[in-house]
């Protein structure tokens, strides 16, 4: 039987370091889910493996949209399937890496689909970029089931339910519990690992990680995304760091 390897964990666990280390040992590909390394030149501050760091195994999905580009679940789908069967052909083992739980989520459960027209995902996305909060409160109001079960910060969350709401006048949570990943058939035979570290441990790599970002240039890489045009609204920009800097 054909099979995935996934490995996940919260950042500076050593899931790249890992990822590699088994791509040679049993022959196996890296296939990146990781929401924030998905963008080109944002390279220093997401900690995407450095060329010397891959040890000649390819690498997938990694630098493959511009910074003001949008990647969802859905759109992931479709292209780590393609990839995992281009790999399986190939006679080799995908090896998923990453921290976005939602992508992995999808890609082994699949999602269910629902048509958002672009005047409501352009209604939806000025709401949530003007005003997150009130976006969320109007979430309360229309669907107060889904609305306790999420972060009133998850802006991802927050408007896909407003926008399937607003496209269907159904409240997200129904289609959620129809569709739940508990309640689905995994599409593909997945075999996970979970790093952890203790929290002191792991704050410890992350303050040391972060000071080395800024010794080998996370400052100027985010100067040189600005002096290309892109605006701290950008989708790259939501990821950790960069807007703080």
């Amino acid at each position: 039987m054909k099979k995935v390897l996934a490995i996940c964990g919260p950042t500076a666990t050593g899931k790249s370091e890992l990822a590699v280390k088994l791509a040679l040992r049993f022959n196996g590909e890296v296939i990146n889910f990781d929401s924030q390394q998905f963008y080109k030149g944002l390279d220093i501050g997401t900690a995407k493996p450095k060329e010397e760091e891959k040890r000649g195994v390819p690498h997938h999905l990694y630098s493959i949209l511009l910074p003001d580009e949008e990647m969802n679940a859905g759109k992931f789908i479709k292209l780590a399937d393609s990839v995992v069967e281009d790999v399986w052909r190939r006679g080799k083992i995908p090896i998923l890496v990453g921290g976005t739980g939602l992508y992995l989520r999808a890609f082994e459960y699949g999602l269910f689909e629902v048509e958002i027209p672009k005047e409501v995902r352009e209604r939806v996305r000025a709401l949530v970029k003007e005003d997150l909060f009130r976006a969320y409160e109007e979430l309360k109001r229309l669907d107060p089931e889904y609305a306790k079960k999420i972060s009133s910060k998850d802006f991802i969350r927050v408007s896909r339910a407003l926008e399937v709401w607003l496209a269907t006048g159904k409240p997200f949570s129904e289609f959620h519990s129809k569709h739940s990943f508990a309640k689905a058939e995994p599409r593909y035979p997945i075999l996970k690992i979970g790093l952890i570290l203790e929290r002191e441990e792991l704050y410890n790599k992350i303050d040391k990680r972060v000071l080395e970002m800024v010794e080998r240039g996370w400052v100027e890489e985010v100067k040189a995304l600005l002096g290309q045009g892109y605006q701290p609204s950008a989708k790259a920009f939501k990821a950790i760091g960069y807007k703080h800097i």
